[in-house]
Order: structure tokens, then C-alpha cells, then sequence
């Protein structure tokens, strides 16, 4: 059958479903053909905490949505233009997210009475005229599936899983998308289950074919490739990303790496990812708790190591004891928190900007400790190297900042040259450095160097540098233990000018002001980098102007931002916590912040942040 193919410029599509429908790996699937194509692409996983959730309730819905164009873009969309519902629960969860006049697939096998009755359904919304204002294309999925599969040797239940791939299908057609990919991830996802595999693989080409031949479907669409720069790219997500750039930081500084950690989402995909890199050097070690693991990761850096530590909120709770053992240690380490909502167990599989504060003070005593934080999936490696350069030369544990957002969420990623990346020099220290009164030589571990105030890191065992550290505050110098009053003062001082001295080597903030005479900047970190970007951009269509700014570097802030956030008349920073960097920044440039805040565990949507630029405009 000949279909009208359309052009589009842009399309947003969520799947949602039961934990159990496969809602990730269809949206992953769909994901990889849609980069294949070469369009911009961004992700955004949604999922709940439990590992089986209560089928059939909204608490238990899976969803994924992904936007892809033909240009460049930077959210994942505020709302979708295609909802796929594989049941009651998943409609209702979603159907508030749906604008008027968008497509709405739905599995009309799943719509019983007991499923609508377990989401408070009263009626059958296919058929009360509820959904009137969307176009509906009612699909019995799951027995089209049974249907398409009864000549397999696999059970009732085994077809009705395949349902996801049906679907899968079904919308690859409907896109213009390959299936090349898909048959090749699920001939290695089932190469010892033949049977399985080739009823996915007629599951997927059933779907397909139903897109082709129905009349539901009277329009095919496609969206034409991304004009991106030249390159080998690669869809990815932030904890692969960042897994990849702590790999680049080894190769470039010549250290092994050791991670010391403690699964816990959403950071455990680190581990997973570093564990499958040993041909580079790296070791893994998955401690008995969080405290283990930062502990072995200190051991790994007072060794000679690239150590790393990966946790998210409550795990740095856990670690804090240690983490300003390493401050006082002065050795190099990698913290990365993947934040999530709180507090205690709070929101596993949510996103929030949550633990900046704690990065920033969550120890006992003066212990400053340098903040880096990504803005993108892709951007995670190039953080994950920035923070270990910071480690490295600084001779100090560095807080990496992700998110849940970061974590799980993916773009198109161009892959860099290994040249291009910064060469990481240890600098270990290979002879004694001091000449006694007697003109003997001696090892000082806490001697520094002028610039980078970093003291010297001699790796055990290396004859005549013998030496001890702990706890206890040291002598300036010697490294000996001292109580004394004034010593004490002059460590606390130098462990701060040391962070503080991380500034001259950091890129001054840079600010997107097109016309250079915006009157108000809105300034962001981590990953509101993509809502804001999007916001002001629309913004600015309207003949509004607005200047964006973003931080990578939140301890020490780049030097020349005092200055940046003077030269506007309001400042606006949008975070996914009740204000933290606008605490900080208020408190250190006394300047009036004002705070966009949000907590419920999502990303900003651009439109959100629109309305907020416009009534600050208004009020100027």
C-alpha cells in the first residue's frame, strides 16, 4: 500500500507501559536507529525505584520519551506529539503531558474492566469521548503479537512480552526508521535462545508490516538528518560517558584507575561500564558498603593511583568522614555523586539538583573540596576529565556533580581525538626535597609546589621517600603530627588556598549575549543547561533579549564572575532544589539572585522557564 510520506522537523514520542512492557529497552531501540539516521536526539528515561512494581497502577508506570530533529536540540521536549499507552495506567499517567490534536496509540487489549477500575477509571475512555481531541489509533497489540507469533515454538506468555517489539515496529515504520540495529542487538541480546529470538525478530517485522498495510496509518512521516559538524559519532548517555572520560583521564596521566565503590542508584551503571575496561588498566572493586569503598578508593590514591569513588546523595552521607580524611590526606580523588531527589531514600530514580550544598559543606571542619558539574550526557566526559586534572594537580579530592537526568538521558556524542585531549601530568616526587640543618636531605611530604600550592606525592616504596599521613593535623612541611595553635591556622589556610588557586586554571565564564545589551542573564549549572538554552532561544524569538551563562566550575567559581553578575540588572538561576547555588552566589557576590526552583524529581520545561523570563521582564 502507498503511503504520503511528510516531513518533519522535529518529533517527541513517550513510551509508556507497565515496568514489565519493556518501555526502556523499546525507547533505547527506537533511540539507537533514530541517531543511526544522523538526527539530534535527546532522551529522558522515567522509571519507578521498585524493581517489580505494581502492575497495572500508575505508581508502577515506565515511561520513556525521546525527541529527535533536524537540527539542533537540547531537551528531550516538554511534551510529546505521540504517546504510545500499552495500558490503563500508562494513559492516565501521561495523558495530562498530551496537547491537543497529538497522536495516541493505544494497546486496546489491556483495557478491561479490572485494569480501568484499578487507575479509577469509571469508564472506558476509548470509548466515552474523552479522547476526542486527539487522534486515536486504537491497536490490540498484545493479541496482534500472540496472532503474528502462533506458528513459533514459544509460550502464550513469552508472545504477549514480545508486544514491546510489536510496537517497536510499528513506529520504526511510522518514523522512517531502520531495523537494521534492532535485528542485530536482539540477534546478540538472544543468541543462546533461538526460539526467543526469532520471535522478537517476527514481532518487530509483523509490526512493521501492520504500519504498512493498515489503514489506521494513512501517512508515513520523516525527518531528515542534522546538519552536525564532521566526525565519527556515537549515541550515548551520561554514565558511560563519564565512565569513558575517567578511562581518557587515566590513559592521559599514565595512572591506573581504581574504583572503590558501592552500587546504589543512579551511579551503579559507572561501575558496571568501568568493570568491562580492564585491557586499560582499570580495577573495579563493588566493597560490602559505602564506606569501603571510599576507603579502598583513598588506599588506591595514597598507592599512585587515578582513585574514584561513585555514590549519589545518601552515599556521600556515608563517606563524609573519609572524604575530609582525603582533604586532610591532601590525595587525589574522584567523588562522583549522581544526584537524585531526597532526603533518606527519597526519590532513587528521580532527578534532582539536590547536593550541592553538601558537596560544598557536608564535613566536619574547614575542608574545601573543588566542584565540577556536567551539562549534558556527553559532556560527562569531558567533566569526568576536568575533575580528575583538578585531583591530579591540585593533590585533592574533586565532587564530580551528575544528575539522574544526566545519567540516564542520551545524545549524539562526537567522538574526540585522543590527541586532542589535555596531557595530566602527575608530577610524583622522585627525590628527597629538603636539606636539613646537618645537610643531610630529607623527604617533606607537605612541602608545595609555589604555584598550585599541591604538596609533593611520592608513591610507597619509593627509596628515601618513606613518610607517614593520617588524620591528625600535620605540620606544615615536615608532616608531622602537631597540635599547634598556630600551624593549625596556617593548614586550614593553605588547604583553602589551595582550592582557591584552582581558579587561575579554569576558563573564565562565558556568556551568550547576542546582542551584548541583555539586562537580564539566567544563569545555570549542570543539566538545566538544555532547558535553559531552549527557554532563552524562544525567548529571543519573540524580539525579547536575554543573556544565558552556565557554570561548570562551582568551587571555586571562575574568577571573573563577580563581574559577569554585576553587569546585569537581574539575575535569574533556575534549579531542581529549593536554591543552592543561589545561597552561594547571594552569599559571596552579594548580589540579588533570584531562584526558578523546582523539586519534583524532573527537568525544568523550557515553557516553565519562558514564562519565568517574561514576568522578570516585565517587572524591570
Amino acid at each position: 500500500m502507498s503511503k504520503q510520506v511528510v516531513q518533519l522537523n522535529r518529533v517527541v514520542i513517550r513510551f509508556a507501559g507497565d515496568s514489565g512492557d519493556g518501555m526502556q529497552l523499546t525507547g533505547d531501540r527506537f533511540t539507537s536507529e533514530t541517531a543511526g539516521l544522523g538526527n539530534d536526539l535527546s532522551t529522558l528515561p522515567d522509571f519507578p525505584a521498585e524493581i517489580r512494581a505494581p502492575a497495572g497502577t500508575i505508581g508502577g508506570v515506565s515511561a520513556f520519551q525521546l525527541a529527535f530533529a533536524d537540527h539542533d536540540i537540547t531537551t528531550p521536549g516538554d511534551v510529546p506529539n505521540v504517546l504510545v499507552a500499552m495500558n490503563p495506567a500508562a494513559l492516565k499517567a501521561n495523558i495530562k503531558d498530551l496537547p491537543r490534536g497529538a497522536d495516541l496509540i493505544v494497546n486496546t487489549d489491556e483495557f478491561g474492566k479490572r485494569a480501568l477500575e484499578k487507575v479509577g477509571y469509571e469508564t472506558n475512555p476509548l470509548e466515552d469521548g474523552s479522547l476526542d481531541q486527539f487522534n486515536v489509533h486504537a491497536v490490540a497489540l498484545t493479541s496482534q503479537t500472540v496472532e503474528a507469533l502462533k506458528a513459533f515454538d514459544v509460550s502464550k506468555k513469552e508472545a504477549e512480552r514480545a508486544k514491546n517489539m510489536y510496537a517497536l515496529g510499528l513506529l520504526s515504520w511510522l518514523y522512517s526508521r531502520g531495523h537494521q540495529g534492532t535485528r542485530a542487538f536482539l540477534e546478540k541480546k538472544f543468541a543462546s535462545k533461538p526460539d526467543i529470538l526469532a520471535a522478537n525478530l517476527a514481532a518487530f517485522e509483523a509490526g512493521w508490516s501492520f504500519g504498512e498495510t493498515t489503514e489506521s496509518f494513512s501517512v508515513q512521516y520523516e525527518v531528515a538528518p542534522a546538519h552536525m559538524p564532521a566526525g565519527v559519532y556515537r549515541n550515548i548517555a551520561g554514565n558511560p560517558a563519564l565512565a569513558f572520560g575517567l578511562v581518557a583521564a587515566s590513559q592521559k596521566s599514565g595512572l591506573p584507575l581504581f574504583l572503590g565503590g558501592y552500587p546504589i542508584t543512579p551511579a551503579s551503571d559507572i561501575l558496571h561500564e568501568l568493570s568491562k575496561h580492564k585491557r586499560f588498566g582499570v580495577v573495579t572493586f563493588q566493597a560490602e558498603d559505602e564506606i569501603a569503598g571510599i576507603g579502598s578508593a583513598l588506599g588506591a590514591a595514597y598507592g599512585g593511583a587515578l582513585a574514584v569513588t561513585t555514590t549519589s546523595g545518601p552515599g556521600i552521607a556515608l563517606k563524609s568522614e573519609a572524604i575530609g580524611l582525603a582533604v586532610s590526606l591532601e590525595l587525589p580523588l574522584v567523588i562522583v555523586d549522581v544526584q537524585r531527589g531526597g532526603p533518606s531514600t527519597g526519590l532513587p530514580t528521580k532527578t534532582e539538583q539536590s547536593d550541592l550544598l553538601q558537596a560544598m559543606f557536608g564535613r566536619n571542619g574547614e575542608s574545601p573540596v573543588p566542584i565540577v558539574a556536567p551539562k549534558s550526557p556527553s559532556d560527562c566526559f569531558f567533566a569526568a576529565i576536568e575533575a580528575a586534572r583538578i585531583a591530579i594537580e591540585y593533590r585533592t579530592p574533586v565532587f564530580l556533580l551528575s544528575d539522574g537526568y544526566l545519567a540516564n538521558g542520551s545524545e549524539p556524542w562526537l567522538v574526540p581525538d585522543a590527541d586532542s585531549l589535555p596531557t595530566i601530568d602527575p608530577g610524583f616526587a622522585t627525590a628527597r626535597n629538603h636539606v636539613a640543618a646537618d645537610g643531610s636531605e630529607e623527604f617533606w611530604p607537605y612541602l608545595r609546589d609555589p604555584q598550585t600550592l599541591a604538596r609533593a606525592w611520592a608513591v610507597p616504596g619509593t627509596p628515601g621517600l618513606e613518610h607517614r599521613i593520617g588524620g591528625l593535623e600535620k605540620a606544615d612541611g615536615t608532616g608531622n603530627i602537631s597540635y599547634d595553635p598556630e600551624n593549625h591556622d596556617t593548614m586550614v589556610r593553605l588547604r583553602q588556598a589551595k582550592v582557591d588557586a584552582i581558579a587561575a586554571s579554569i576558563p573564565l565564564v562565558e556568556v551568550d549575549d547576542p546582542d551584548g545589551d541583555a539586562r537580564i542573564l539566567v544563569l545555570g549549572w549542570g543539566s538545566t543547561f538544555g532547558p535553559i538554552g531552549a527557554a532563552c532561544e524562544i525567548t529571543r524569538r519573540t524580539g525579547a533579549k536575554v543573556a544565558q551563562a552556565h557554570l561548570r566550575h562551582l568551587n571555586p567559581f571562575p574568577s571573573n564572575l563577580g563581574a559577569v553578575l554585576a553587569s546585569y540588572d537581574r539575575v535569574i538561576v533556575p534549579e531542581m532544589n529549593l536554591g543552592q547555588l543561589t545561597m552561594l552566589l547571594r552569599a559571596k557576590y552579594l548580589v540579588d539572585v533570584q531562584g526558578i526552583n523546582q523539586v519534583r524529581g524532573m527537568p525544568f520545561k523550557s515553557t516553565e522557564l519562558v514564562a519565568a523570563i517574561s514576568d522578570a521582564l516585565e517587572t524591570l
